[in-house]
């Protein structure tokens, strides 16, 4: 009988998961000048499903649980009916010229409704700033078209 001993190999070091990059979100402070934006989001691709959870479950935090969103259906190549945001599901809705191009709506039960301009994910850094910048100024009164057409 021949036995073979081997030393038990020394497990992997754990590999660290890669950092999550932060939410890319501007608002208006709260002011009663009210424009037809309120804020800007500035997301990293066109897949709904995988940028609008990190998002919402922000804004849950600041506007309390959002419920719905819509969006322009030519702005994003696959809109599923439903995404599940942690413990819950938002619905999501889609138009075409009843809502502009790069905006966002944005539904809660417990507070209303929030507009966000929409910053293409392809925009270079640059004018991504001016546009997150121009959408969250408290005297801005204009909607996506009319920022992204100024900058």
């Amino acid at each position: 009988m021949t036995t073979i001993s081997t030393r038990p190999e020394a497990p992997e070091a754990p590999v660290a998961p890669a950092p999550v990059p932060g939410l890319r979100l501007s608002l208006k402070p709260e002011t009663r000048i009210r424009g037809r934006l309120d804020g800007a989001w500035w997301p990293r691709s066109r897949d709904m499903t995988a940028e609008l959870p990190s998002l919402v479950a922000e804004l849950d935090r600041t506007w309390g649980r959002i419920t719905r969103v819509t969006v322009h259906q030519g702005s994003w190549p696959d809109l599923p009916a439903k995404v599940p945001v942690g413990a819950h599901v938002v619905r999501l809705g889609w138009f075409g010229p009843e809502q502009e191009t790069d905006d966002l709506c944005l539904l809660s039960y417990k507070v209303g409704r929030w507009d966000l301009l929409v910053v293409p994910p392809e925009c270079d850094p640059g004018r991504a700033a001016r546009l997150m910048a121009a959408a969250a100024d408290a005297h801005e009164t204009g909607g996506s078209a009319a920022l992204l057409s100024r900058f």
